[in-house]
């Protein structure tokens, strides 16, 4: 059988003749006259099978007498990715150069502005994928009253993309009306459950049975082992070493290598750079226009090697692919069929081989049940070596047993001894120790904020009777020494305190006795009351509060029981108490 005797055009017949196509597939044989008598179609068939012509060429010949209107498209395609439906626009082109048809493709990547000016001139193949779809659709860009024909391409591959609420929500858009062709390479219960859904009485095309892959393609397996152990994704530097000796070993003249992720996709493609493969990658993160300048060269020649994500797997028709290599066994067998299906295609002898490590066991067991085969395994010479090999060199071994110690190894300390480990609780400091430099960084930290630790936690009770200093209070200075008091380099009877006419001590200077800063007095509130609060924190018996501020004064006294230092001006005694533990405000000078 021919294409004549399937009720073609000559114009159609004639486009087929250029681009070399003689006899129709199986498919094509029983979907092309199907699809001119306008019945719905559910077809099952395996990648290679010229699925995409089986609904071209009828289409073109339907799509030929009538005219478009203004956004609303005559017949609609959804594709689940954007090289797939390139490549449907590419075969519109090619199969109706003889005809006068408008189409527009609709796939993210590209500028929104540009297909929204196709549209509104009106088309009549409006190929797209659901999510521009649906974009163009929410601004007002598209009419869906006007569809004749739609066809969903890979509907297995739009499942597994996530694609079908997507896919629900634009078929009620269309007319109840019209023709659709639901084509699939495999056929799970949820894609039998959305045909019954979308379809009207179809009828099925099944040329082969489902999930099976071409009898072209001649399939193998490297079985790389590697002492990763089961840390999952182990034995990468393996597999890459197996992969290059498949390739060297393989008469390839171009290939396809297939990863699970895309991080081993670029892994891989860096790989094969630096050992001089010719290689290019492709992968669902890279701008569109890269993605489409690299199917381009490797269509061309140009590029032996591409290095892919699943994104390539569906649909790509590259003539005459040699082999299919996949890096990464699939983690569903599904896929497994979609992969292989990129070569021996149009009836050329296609060879494919995967590398699998020996935790991959359970996605090659589930491929087998898939196929209803074994994949048979291939011994690679040298590749990986599953054991040491005899008479190759071991690692050097250590001049110095470490079973038995040198004595001068037995004299030196350890490096984790209990001896080198920091103590937890620090040895007390010596008494006029604070400003060292070898001081903790508490009382560091102390310094540096004047010394206010100092009061609330050292000098807030004053020494004890009998002399005694409290604990961790510093020893008072023996007498003759300075008195108490005393600031350093004053004269005794001078008066503790600013001198009419003279500044306030600043705050930088240094306390007596101590080493520590000073806060700034105030030439307010002086008081020269008996039994009072000194400037540096301690009580003293005759000592007297000079330049202080009034509220320092009043928190530090608090619960003190002595002193008779009056209270805040203005306020009384009979203030409330939870007014005598807070600062009042200050209406005079600031601190």
């Amino acid at each position: 059988m021919s294409f004549a005797d399937l009720g073609l055009s000559d114009e159609v017949l004639h486009a087929v003749a250029d681009a070399g196509y003689t006899e129709p597939t199986p498919i094509q044989k029983q979907a092309i006259p199907l699809v001119l008598m306008g019945r719905d179609i559910l077809g099952c068939a395996q990648t290679g099978t010229g699925k995409t012509a089986g609904f071209t060429l009828p289409m073109i010949d339907i799509l030929a007498s009538g005219q478009a209107k203004a956004r609303m498209p005559r017949s609609l395609i959804l594709e689940p990715t954007r090289e797939l439906a390139a490549q449907v626009a590419q075969s519109f082109e090619t199969y109706g150069k003889y005809h006068k048809l408008t189409k527009a493709l609709l796939i993210g990547g590209h500028t929104m502005g540009e297909q929204v000016k196709v549209i509104e001139r009106g088309v009549d193949v409006l190929i797209a994928t659901p999510g521009r779809l649906l974009d163009l659709f929410g601004r007002g860009h598209l009419l869906m009253h006007d569809v004749k024909i739609l066809v969903i391409d890979e509907s297995d591959r739009m499942l597994d993309m996530g694609f079908i609420p997507d896919v629900e929500k634009i078929v009620g858009l269309l007319p109840k009306m019209r023709t659709t062709l639901f084509f699939s390479a495999t056929m799970p219960p949820e894609i039998r459950r959305l045909a019954d859904k979308f379809l009207i009485n179809p009828k099925e095309i099944h040329v082969s049975p489902p999930a099976t892959a071409a009898e072209t393609v001649v399939q193998g397996m490297v079985m790389v082992t590697h002492k990763d152990g089961r840390k999952p994704g182990g034995g990468q530097k393996e597999k890459r070493a197996a992969l290059r000796d498949l390739i060297r070993r393989e008469n390839v003249k171009n290939a396809l290598i297939f990863c699970n992720r895309k991080r081993d996709v670029d892994v891989v493609f860096r790989s094969l750079l630096r050992h001089g493969f010719d290689a290019a990658r492709l992968h669902g993160d890279m701008a569109q226009p890269v993605r489409t300048e690299t199917l381009d060269k490797f269509r061309s020649g140009a590029i032996r090697l591409l290095v892919c994500s699943d994104v390539a797997a569906r649909g790509l028709d590259i003539p005459a692919m040699s082999h299919v290599f996949n890096f990464d066994v699939p983690t569903h067998a599904e896929d497994y069929i979609h992969r292989i299906g990129r070569t021996g295609r149009a009836g050329l002898v296609g060879r494919a081989f995967t590398v699998a490590t020996p935790q991959d066991g359970k996605y090659i067991d589930a491929i087998e049940r898939l196929t209803g085969k074994k994949i048979p395994g291939i011994a690679l010479k040298g590749a990986v070596p599953a054991a040491p090999v005899a008479g190759a060199p071991q690692a050097a071994a250590p001049s110095t047993p470490t079973s038995a110690a040198t004595p001068s190894a037995a004299a030196a300390p350890t490096t984790t001894g209990p001896a080198l480990q920091p103590s937890a609780h620090p040895s007390p400091q010596q008494p006029g120790a604070q400003g060292a430099p070898g001081a903790p960084e508490k009382h560091r930290r102390r310094r540096r904020r004047g010394g206010r630790g100092r009061r609330r936690g050292q000098g807030q009770l004053g020494a004890q009777p009998g002399g005694q200093p409290q604990h961790g209070q510093q020893p008072r200075q023996q007498h003759g020494e300075q008195q108490p008091g005393q600031r350093q380099g004053q004269q005794p009877g001078q008066q503790h305190g600013p001198q009419p006419g003279q500044q306030p001590q600043r705050h930088d200077q240094p306390r007596h006795g101590h080493g520590q800063q000073q806060p700034q007095q105030l030439p307010q509130h002086r008081d020269h009351g008996h039994g009072q609060s000194h400037g540096h924190g301690q009580g003293h018996g005759h000592g007297q509060s000079h330049g202080h501020d009034h509220r320092r004064d009043h928190r530090h006294d608090q619960g003190r029981g002595g002193g008779n230092e009056p209270k805040v001006k203005g306020l009384g005694d009979h203030m409330p108490a939870f007014l005598r533990t807070k600062p009042p405000i200050d209406s005079g000078k600031k601190d």
